[in-house]
């Protein structure tokens, strides 16, 4: 189950790091309170996770999918830049988390 609560946490986290783009330094009152109960959900699903996981390998994955999810979000939704040298990046990235996933196995 901790795979699971990390996988949720890193969705809400790319969910959080969108939202403060349309929270324009938290004076917008809807997109601001979302953002944070956002934040919330998944620093508390992190947590919950680091129960089980290793804290090296799971704010790996964590920071890993939402950097990720945020990227890919900003190019196919907001029109950000999809140069192949940054989409071979966001690739490598992937397959970080994978290899942390793989070599955390018995976790």
């Amino acid at each position: 189950m901790a795979w699971v609560y990390l996988t949720i946490a890193g969705l809400f986290e790319i969910g959080w790091a969108l939202g403060l783009k349309y929270t324009e330094g938290f004076t917008r009152l809807v997109p601001s309170v979302l953002t944070i109960i956002a934040m919330a959900i998944s620093f508390g699903l992190l947590s919950t996770s680091l129960k089980s996981l290793p804290i090296g390998t799971a704010y790996a994955v964590w920071t890993g999918i939402g950097a990720v999810g945020t990227a890919l979000v900003g190019i196919f939704f907001l029109g950000e830049p999809r140069e192949t040298a940054r989409l071979l990046c966001i690739l490598l990235i992937v397959v970080g988390i994978v290899g942390l996933k793989v070599t955390s196995a018995s976790h």
